[in-house]
Formats: C-alpha cells, structure tokens, sequence
C-alpha cells in the first residue's frame, strides 16, 4: 500500500484542520520544504500536499509553496486544492506534480473532470470528501445531494481511475478511519481508492491494505507523534 504523508497549506505555513473547520486550525510548521525533506528522510516516496486557501476561493495561493517542494525532487507528489481549470493543471504538471486532484469542480462542473481524466490519465485523481454520507464541496463548507458511493461510481464510469474519499468527520479527529466505508468502496471495480481521514494506528493501516484500499494518507496522526512514518513505510509501505 502506498503511504502518502500531507502538507496542508494555509498562508504558507504547514497546518491542519479539525473537521475541514478553518476557525480550528493548528500550525505545525512555517517551513514546507523542511518538512518535506523530513518525510523524505523518514523514507516516504510520496507526498500528499494541499492548498487550503486554494480549496475555499479557488486561488493558487500557496502555489509558489508548492513549486519550491516539488523543486527538491525526491518524491512523487500529488496535490490538490483550488485545481479548476485546465490551465492550472498544466502549471501543476509543469512543477513536476506527478497527479492533480480534482474536487469541487468535478461536482460543479462533471463533463471537465470527466475530459481531464480522458486527457491527462493518472495524472488526474477526484477527491472525494463527504460529511453525512454526502459530498462536499467548497473547501468542505457545503454538501451536494449526492451520496459519495454513488458519485464513485459514476467518476469510474467516466474513466477517472483513482478516488482520494474523505470522511470529514474523522479527519484530524484521532477517532479512527472509517473502515467499514472503505471495504464498501472498494467493491467498485475498476477504482483504485485512497483513503484519507482519521488513520491513526498501524492496525487500521493493516486492515486498509486487507481490505484492498491502494494508499493512505496520513496527516495529523505523523504530526503529533501517534504514528512513526518510518516504521509505517517499513511495515505497510509499498512502491
């Protein structure tokens, strides 16, 4: 299984969100690029990163934060936030990002992300955050009327091949991920699915990998202590 540490940006500075709720916002770092070289060091060969400003008003806020991590070279990097038009893709792709994640747009506007993943292959991945069982969109500050199973499906029907699914209310909580979801998820054939959201022990890793989930993200649980990214990578971490 792929391990894929986060990033969040907001302002520049390495953060994370209680829930997806930027008024409960702790900072972990002023320095972006020092953390990625400690996960690198640490042994991780991915890196998930998002733009958090980007994810609530579309701008590439943090966008020069991002061009100098992908600058140092070292890791496979994904990122995420603000990414609506095609344009920005190219400048992504461009830095050297290996894989654009699509999110509010892919619900607004269905017939883009669907022509990205046609033009751009695995280089374009769909997140997929949902509170209530339903997808949210906006920076996570609202919810559509679709049921995030079902907008699933219908991202694999339309040729997207990979899914980053977030359950908000596990995200940056320390309650566990939520498995059961997972193991419904990836049912769907032809979806390879990361999970992102709550993963705090290495047993729900263990049973993530079981279960058939192809990576997991792993953000405020590496920033307090609870996980050891290096004993992670040793234990579940696959190329």
């Amino acid at each position: 299984m792929q391990i894929f540490p986060a990033i969040d940006l907001r302002g520049g500075q390495v953060v994370r969100l209680y829930q997806g709720d930027y008024a409960q916002e702790t900072v972990y770092g002023t320095d972006p690029c020092a953390q990625a070289r400690a996960f690198l060091d640490a042994g991780a060969q991915f890196l998930h990163v998002v733009d958090l400003d980007g994810a609530r008003d579309g701008t590439p806020a943090n966008f020069d934060s991002i061009a100098a991590i992908a600058r140092q070279g070292g890791l496979s990097i994904e990122v995420g936030g603000g990414i609506r038009t095609e344009a920005r893709i190219c400048q992504y792709l461009e830095l050297g990002v290996d894989r654009c994640i699509l999110g509010t747009i892919a619900v607004q506007d269905f017939p883009f992300a669907a022509r990205m993943a046609r033009t751009y292959g695995e280089q374009i991945a769909v997140g997929v955050d949902a509170r209530d069982g339903y997808v949210a969109v906006n920076g996570w500050k609202e919810l559509s009327q679709e049921k995030g199973p079902d907008f699933c499906r219908r991202l694999r029907d339309a040729g997207v091949r990979t899914v980053i699914y977030t359950d908000i209310s596990r995200d940056g909580a320390g309650l566990g991920t939520n498995l059961e979801l997972y193991e419904e998820l990836v049912q769907i054939q032809g979806l390879d699915i990361t999970a992102s959201g709550g993963v705090s022990s290495l047993e729900e890793l263990r049973r993530l990998e079981r279960t058939g989930v192809r990576a997991a993200i792993l953000g405020k649980a590496l920033y307090t202590g609870r996980l050891d990214l290096r004993t992670v990578i040793q234990e579940v971490g696959a190329c």
